[in-house]
């Protein structure tokens, strides 16, 4: 009787704690605001950036955020349709499913190099005898992510536009883990994110993120082909989000980018520049890309 005693008051402490993180206001310490990535590269330095950006953020609003990666963009996209999370850095794609299924709204482009779009690439090894698409036929090919506009949906369109039949095809869980498994060998050919090289020449698509570990990666690693221009990915928030600290947030990221800091922490997260604001109407394209496959986004993810 005393252990039961002991464990119906944990368990109404527990439920007291829940309630006041729940009724506490958005952005205080007991209800911070979550905001997830997607995990397109390495968990853990994810975090590591997104935590110095959420002190930022916390330093310019006086908000407490809470940093997560889960493990799928689809996880993203769900979470910010529950209200697990309140701000998403969803990769192209991955917004405009979260914009159909739960009216998500984008609020800030990404840039890399100057440029706020970007292609897919197919990549192979360099002495791997694979030249151009059309040798993909029989292949086995590594995706990133079901919800990756230049990792799945742009490159698997043009393959089927093509009547190219890879062999089998793998998601490989992000940009760098299809990079090596091309480098690996689990892989002939692996489709991931392209920028152009820097103005010093140095390469700026999904390569460069395992450069340090894997430094031959540019001579054993060949580009075969791409795809046609996407928009960049997103910084978006959950419908719903109150306006004003939305706007107290978004001029806090672009402050956050014109600091020599910030740009270097956007740099080594997710290779980014700096940012510009956006409209769900300049993912138009990629609905149009859709619409010319006769399919709608919900069609990839399943």
């Amino acid at each position: 009787m005393k252990l039961y005693k002991i464990a119906l008051v944990t368990l109404l402490v527990v439920f007291l704690l829940i309630g006041c993180s729940q009724n506490a206001p958005l952005g205080t310490k007991k209800n911070p605001i979550k905001m997830y990535f997607v995990p397109s590269m390495e968990a853990g330095k994810i975090v590591t950036s997104g935590r110095e950006i959420a002190e930022y953020l916390h330093e310019k609003t006086g908000y407490f955020f809470k940093v997560a990666v889960p493990t799928s963009y689809a996880s993203v996209i769900e979470a910010i349709g529950t209200k697990e999370t309140d701000i998403a850095w969803l990769a192209t794609f991955a917004y405009i499913l979260a914009n159909e299924k739960f009216g998500a709204e984008v609020a800030l482009t990404t840039v890399r190099n100057g440029l706020e779009k970007y292609k897919g690439q197919f990549v192979a090894l360099a002495e791997s005898g694979i030249e151009d698409l059309n040798d993909i036929e029989g292949k086995v090919i590594a995706y990133t992510d079901a919800a990756s506009a230049s990792g799945y949906i742009y490159p698997s369109a043009i393959l089927s536009k093509k009547g190219i039949k890879p062999a089998r095809s793998l998601f490989a869980g992000g940009h760098p883990q299809a990079i090596l498994s091309v480098y690996q060998g689990t892989a002939d050919v692996g489709c991931t994110f392209w920028s152009p090289p820097d103005e010093n020449g140095d390469i700026r698509d999904a390569r460069r993120a395992v450069i340090d570990t894997y430094p031959d990666i540019v001579d054993k690693i060949k580009i075969v082909g791409y795809t046609e221009w996407i928009p960049n990915d997103t910084v978006t928030f959950r419908k719903g989000f109150p306006e004003d600290m939305r706007i107290k947030i978004v001029d806090a990221l672009l402050d956050f980018a014109s600091t020599e800091e910030g740009h270097q922490i956007l740099l080594d997260l997710l290779d980014i520049d700096n940012f510009v604001r956006a409209d769900d109407s300049d993912y138009d394209v990629v609905r149009e890309t859709l619409q010319a496959l006769a399919t709608d986004a919900s069609q990839f993810i399943k």
